[in-house]
């Protein structure tokens, strides 16, 4: 895979829909960089067909350590396709806050359902 053996680090991520079994196309995420109590917005983008991200979140000299919030927009990707939801739903807007502390592959996916979510530090 080009660009596996290059110096740095990087942040991937991926949602699996486990409610029905699928990735979860078309999906907004919202990457922060945390200091103490200021957020900095770094960027947007929307998980393709398969449930991922076309190019890393972070790479090469945009690669920092430190801490980072990925917010996942699960509410507008569960009314998006469909589903008969209550209002407030039980789970709108999904944060997962975590740090980066060496430059290696952070991989941060999500499984996510109307009613839970998991995550975990993949590869």
């Amino acid at each position: 895979m080009a660009g596996a053996h290059t110096a740095g680090g990087r942040l991937t991520t991926h949602v699996l829909d486990t409610a029905t079994g699928k990735p979860a196309a078309g999906l907004a995420i919202a990457l922060y960089r945390v200091s103490g109590n200021s957020h900095r917005k770094l960027k947007t983008v929307r998980t393709n067909d398969d449930g991922r991200c076309d190019e890393p979140l972070l790479q090469g000299k945009d690669f920092q350590l430190g801490q980072y919030e990925l917010i996942f927009f699960a509410g507008d990707y569960f009314r998006a396709i469909g589903l008969d939801l209550p209002d407030p739903m039980f789970l709108d807007n999904v944060p997962i806050r975590f740090g980066m502390a060496e430059e290696k592959h952070y991989h941060v996916p999500l499984l996510i359902s109307p009613y839970g979510y998991s995550t975990y530090r993949g590869s």
